[in-house]
């Protein structure tokens, strides 16, 4: 397998196309459940094969990724051989970015020596998507960019 097999709850929320998979490959409810019963370890392979499947179609689509922690927000642009990064750290340790609070005080504060603002660019060393899925296993999580551009604007101005 070359990512993770998905969760019950996205193979449930995948019922259609988990289906479409199997009649792609000539497989029908009921033989599916006879291969469940009679060959569960190919029963696993069909369902690794499907996630792997699921993953290389969201990680291809992936352009921008974000990841909060407490003092850190990290914003990431994914491009086809390299991955920009913008950092922004609290430098005040009362401060969480993982409530609105928090994030309004970053809003307000945003341009303010109490705020280290790091930018970075890294060519990717493994192929693009694994070191994406990389990114998503510590954490971050997809996202429309809006965060990233937005201050990638204010920076490049």
């Amino acid at each position: 397998m070359k990512y993770s097999r998905l969760t019950k709850e996205q193979f449930e929320e995948l019922t259609q196309e988990f289906t479409n998979f199997l009649a792609a490959q000539a497989i029908d409810k009921a033989e599916w459940d006879q291969i469940k019963s009679e060959k569960p370890e190919v029963a696993e392979q069909e369902l690794d094969v499907f996630s792997d499947l699921i993953w290389e179609g969201v990680l291809s689509r992936a352009t921008y990724l974000e990841f909060f922690s407490k003092n850190h927000i990290f914003l990431f642009h994914c491009f086809d051989t390299y991955i920009k990064s913008i950092v922004l750290k609290s430098l005040v340790p009362d401060v969480d970015f993982l409530t609105k609070e928090g994030l309004q005080w970053l809003t307000d504060n945003m341009f303010t020596d109490t705020i280290e603002m790091k930018v970075g660019k890294k060519e990717f060393t493994e192929e693009r998507n694994l070191s994406i899925f990389q990114l998503i296993q510590q954490g971050s999580i997809l996202s429309d960019g809006q965060l990233y551009n937005q201050i990638n604007t204010i920076i490049e101005s």
